[in-house]
């Protein structure tokens, strides 16, 4: 009984970690494409606030991505506000996860400044430079360095740390 247990905990560890590994990877295309928006808000749909803070995080960034292709703008507003509570709500339970700071930092540089969520882009900023050289996962280092190469809050002195 006891193995069984430990086999159980394990393969429900490795989808995770591949589910976590597929978000990663859709998570930028999202951005321009309210197709793969969709689906990745079907794969997190059963995320609540028990799970990992780093899905909470990509279920917020992914509401946050819904409300840009909104048509409605009633629908827009709640479906960006419910994405933002999420997000902070993951910075709250994981204040250290490098993860959830990119997440969150990426919403706020995408999101229009007339919504004013902008005030955490230099914390995480701080946090993704400090933190960055101790990732041990491949996958998120790609995306770590991927976005810093990509945004605008980084300098040509930061951004050549990580080429």
């Amino acid at each position: 009984m006891k193995y069984l247990l430990i086999i159980v905990f394990l393969i429900s560890a490795a989808g995770t970690a591949q589910d976590l590994n597929a978000i990663r990877s859709a998570y930028p295309k999202a951005v321009e494409s309210a197709e793969i928006t969709a689906q990745l808000d079907g794969e997190l749909a059963a995320v609540n606030a028990s799970d990992k803070p780093v899905l909470l995080a990509y279920k917020g960034a992914v509401l946050t991505l819904k409300a840009k292709f909104a048509k409605r703008k009633k629908d827009k507003l709640d479906f960006f506000k419910e994405g933002i509570a999420l997000i902070d709500g993951a910075i709250q339970v994981a204040p250290q996860s490098i993860e959830v700071h990119l997440v969150r930092m990426s919403v706020q540089e995408n999101s229009p400044r007339f919504l004013g969520y902008h005030k955490d882009i230099a914390e995480d900023k701080a946090f993704i430079l400090k933190d960055y050289k101790t990732i041990s996962s491949s996958d998120l280092k790609k995306l770590v360095k991927d976005f810093v190469l990509k945004s605008g809050n980084f300098d040509d002195s930061e951004k050549k740390s990580f080429q």
